[in-house]
């Protein structure tokens, strides 16, 4: 499976640029630790990555950029925002995808891949738009359904852990999609926590697998340190002060601070069960 080479230099962009034969699809991500869903776009694109295998000559090659320490391939690409998508070959600009649209991410590769990319039913949920053509996808063996289901378990274990507060929800934090959402939202601004997200309006495999996942039906969930703490009604009932220490937690994550977050996570629960 292919692997995202993370550029940290302009030399270091132009030696992997003149490395490529002519024929490879170059995948570019933009990206900024700062943004929340640069995170979400992290998980999609990893694990399409591994979707591709890595043949000689290289058929696609997946690089990432940090848009703001090499700021002069940003401008050269009219990156204004992230996370940011460009499809490259041969020195030509294919297409751009600006967003954190699993959807728009994914087919974007797939019609530009060609060949080279996986079957279109390999790991598609119902919303996923299917490779150019299509009859590749219609002739494809079908998987194994509890393979399918493992493998789909393994991203959502990834994805749920994606940032120390992870929430899922309908729409995004600057247009939510349903009023649940849109409070939860405002509960964590207002408490100033600091979270990644995932819309599962986007990616219809993650809408549906989640809910088993989690054995929790309904949308938003709230997840901290990679478990579920709740919807609405849970976040929304609990003592205010818990807010204030997921506002803490989230400057814990990589500081040896896991017993805390534990310990947190736990008084969370206890509190959502009252």
């Amino acid at each position: 499976m292919s692997d995202i080479k993370e550029i940290t230099t302009t030399e270091g962009w132009e030696e992997h640029v003149s490395s490529l034969p002519p024929s490879a699809l170059l995948i570019v991500s933009f990206h900024a630790p700062w943004a929340a869903p640069c995170a979400q776009m992290a998980t999609v694109l990893s694990t399409l990555a591994s979707e591709y295998p890595v043949t000689q000559p290289p058929s696609t090659s997946w690089v990432k950029i940090n848009a703001e320490d090499l700021s002069d391939i940003s401008e050269a690409y009219d990156v204004t925002a992230v996370p940011f998508l460009v499809l490259i070959r041969n020195g030509e600009v294919l297409e751009t995808v600006s967003g954190s649209s699993a959807v728009k991410v994914r087919t974007a590769i797939e019609n530009h891949a060609g060949n080279t990319g996986p079957a279109a039913t390999a790991h598609n949920g119902p919303t996923a738009v299917p490779a150019a053509g299509g009859g590749e996808g219609e002739v494809a063996t079908e998987e194994d359904p509890e393979k399918k289901k493992a493998e789909l378990f393994r991203r959502l274990g990834d994805l749920v852990k994606a940032a120390p507060v992870m929430l899922f929800m309908k729409g995004t934090p600057s247009e939510p999609k349903c009023g649940f959402s849109r409070q939860l939202v405002g509960i964590l601004r207002d408490n100033a926590v600091k979270y990644g997200f995932f819309n599962i309006l986007a990616d219809d495999e993650v809408r549906q697998g989640l809910k088993e996942f989690a054995d929790w039906p309904t949308f938003p969930q709230l997840w901290v340190d990679g478990e579920l703490v709740g919807g609405l009604d849970i976040v929304g009932s609990t003592p205010s002060g818990w807010l204030c220490g997921l506002h803490v937690l989230t400057n814990w994550a990589g500081q040896g601070g896991a017993g805390q977050q534990r310990r947190f996570l736990e008084t969370v629960q206890r509190q959502g069960e009252r």
